[in-house]
């Protein structure tokens, strides 16, 4: 169970995603430059050059042939993901802090921050022939974030709804058709640091600054289960074969220095989904986890760190025998 530690960043991973079969591992940071890892075996395929400045978030589509990444140079790039050239540049009024395609891949969603004056918007883009025009096309629906900003962002069932989670800890189903909201909860009383969906697309977990996780059901964001911590949740995934939520944390970038990494405030923690009960830690990072991802085939899982390093584990085969007693 020796994990393989992709270093290639020279700054705190923001999130990392995998395609859908799992053989590539896309990771972005704070440095400028998102990456592509080959899964199996640690191996960096390449990286993606143009941004100038931190990217915070990334996704790639169903076919891994377009890559999406939004950026603090207030821009959102469409790559090419073979060849690791920019498709289009979409410029935007303040940074990018959310940005993901559609199940089908047809359209693409991104939100801004509220900043300079600006406020927080939530933007719907074609991408089914993405190419420099896209930079002056007008997006297919811009809805106007009144509250507080956007902070995580999901595409929910059939591509007919957005789920939106933000800084005060609301989350928020939007009906792209009407444009306009259908339903909110206030569950979490902080920030939303990641939402995730499950394989089948009927609940999705949540991660915030209010130290806990908790599952949600995605068409009428009933809260299901809550998974408490001591600290800072920042990212938190669903198995997709078990069920078993990962989440990871620490505290803030900027108290790290106090604590040493021997402290176990770093391990990615593992809970029963049914249960609520903890059940395993992995250790390793040597700052908090940012961005957590289960490999599609549920049999590894991978950990970005503020350390700048992603951490892919496989794991043991007393993992799947292991059953609740």
């Amino acid at each position: 169970m020796k994990p393989l530690v992709l270093q290639g960043h020279e700054r705190s991973i923001t999130q990392i995603k995998y395609n859908r079969e799992g053989d590539l591992l896309f990771s972005c940071s704070k440095d400028q430059k998102p990456n592509v890892w080959f899964s199996l075996n640690g191996e960096r395929l390449g990286t993606f050059n143009g941004h100038q400045g931190a990217v915070w978030c990334i996704d790639v589509d169903w076919t891994t042939t377009k890559l999406m990444t939004g950026s603090g140079d207030m821009s959102t790039r469409l790559w090419n993901v073979e060849r690791g050239t920019t498709i289009a540049t979409i410029p935007c009024k303040s940074s990018v802090r959310t940005c993901n395609f559609s199940y089908s891949g047809n359209q693409a969603a991104y939100s801004t921050d509220k900043a300079m004056g600006h406020s927080c918007e939530l933007f719907i883009i074609d991408v089914r022939n993405p190419d420099e025009g896209l930079a002056n096309a007008s997006a297919i629906l811009r809805i106007p974030i009144l509250q507080s900003k956007i902070t995580s962002m999901l595409w929910g069932p059939l591509d007919e709804t957005i789920i939106t989670g933000h800084e005060d800890g609301q989350i928020t189903v939007w009906d792209l058709r009407m444009g306009k909201e259908v339903n909110s909860v206030n569950d979490h009383s902080m920030v939303i640091n990641d939402m995730q969906m499950s394989k089948d697309g009927t609940m999705f977990v949540s991660a915030s600054k209010d130290t806990t996780a908790k599952l949600f059901d995605s068409e009428d964001l009933a809260c299901l289960k809550t998974y408490k911590t001591e600290r800072h949740v920042n990212s938190a995934a669903i198995s997709p074969i078990m069920d078993h939520v990962a989440l990871g944390g620490g505290q803030d970038a900027m108290e790290v220095t106090t604590t040493s990494a021997r402290a176990g405030k770093f391990d990615a923690r593992f809970f029963y989904l049914i249960y609520e009960e903890e059940f395993a830690r992995v250790k390793g990072h040597f700052g908090p986890i940012n961005s957590l991802a289960f490999h599609p085939d549920g049999k590894s899982f991978a950990t970005g760190g503020e350390d700048g390093f992603v951490r892919v584990q496989v794991f043991d085969s007393s993992y799947f025998d292991y059953s609740f007693d």
